[in-house]
């Protein structure tokens, strides 16, 4: 499942995460990355230890907490801390794939993180900057994404990615990893999907008698197929 989560923050709340991040100490970004993903990386990384990074962190989690879409689509049982990356002067990112598992170094012991669903958060406004285009093929063919700042795209773990190179301005963004309450794609799919119709049935036919039935299929799936 590959979904655009629209407006997880807000254009003011873009505009100070952006007047932080300008300002910050950035870092190779190839530092933070394992071996093969070190041959094909290029961008700069604000190191998650920063105290910018952990205020924008903190932010997006919150945002995050209260977007009902993004709930919806991930049922996230662990966010892994977002972090911040910066491509410009012809950076990019050659084709990869995540790691399965991430440690989450905040908590004590480090909490492994398993990463069910990739997600990138815009930061920059498309016209900011050319390339930077985050490119995701499956099965379906390749999709090229840049999105406006303060949305986010989520995309399984699984896929095969890469940043084209950036070749005016420069692209900001938040990533990160979110192990969901339910593992596979697939059966997350058919949730957001049956979420949606009984949210519009909801909408439009408030007294349907059909509402309860379909309440109970979503939970007594979501009970199914639930990891806790």
């Amino acid at each position: 499942m590959l979904l655009h989560v629209h407006n997880v923050l807000t254009q003011d709340q873009v505009a100070h995460c952006r007047l932080r991040l300008d300002a910050a100490q950035w870092a190779d970004g190839r530092g933070t990355a394992g071996y093969q993903s070190a041959q094909a990386k290029d961008n700069a990384q604000l190191p998650a230890d920063d105290p910018v990074a952990r205020e924008i962190g903190d932010l997006i989690l919150d945002a995050l907490g209260r977007h009902g879409e993004f709930f919806a689509a991930a049922l996230p049982r662990r966010i892994f801390p977002p972090l911040f990356n910066r491509y410009d002067g012809g950076q990019s990112f050659g084709f990869h794939i995540d790691n399965a598992v991430r440690y989450d170094r905040d908590v004590l012991p480090p909490q492994p993180v398993r990463t069910d669903l990739s997600a990138t958060l815009f930061l920059s406004e498309p016209d900011e900057y050319d390339g930077g285009e985050l490119v995701i093929e499956d099965t379906f063919g390749e999709h090229r994404i840049k999105l406006p700042a303060g949305d986010m795209v989520l995309y399984p773990g699984t896929s095969v990615h890469r940043v084209t190179p950036v070749t005016r301005g420069a692209r900001v963004a938040s990533f990160f990893w979110i192990q969901s309450l339910v593992r596979e794609d697939a059966q997350r799919r058919l949730l957001l999907d049956l979420d949606l119709a009984i949210r519009h049935l909801t909408r439009d036919l408030p007294e349907h008698p059909a509402l309860v039935r379909l309440t109970g299929v979503y939970h007594n799936l979501l009970r199914r197929w639930v990891e806790t």
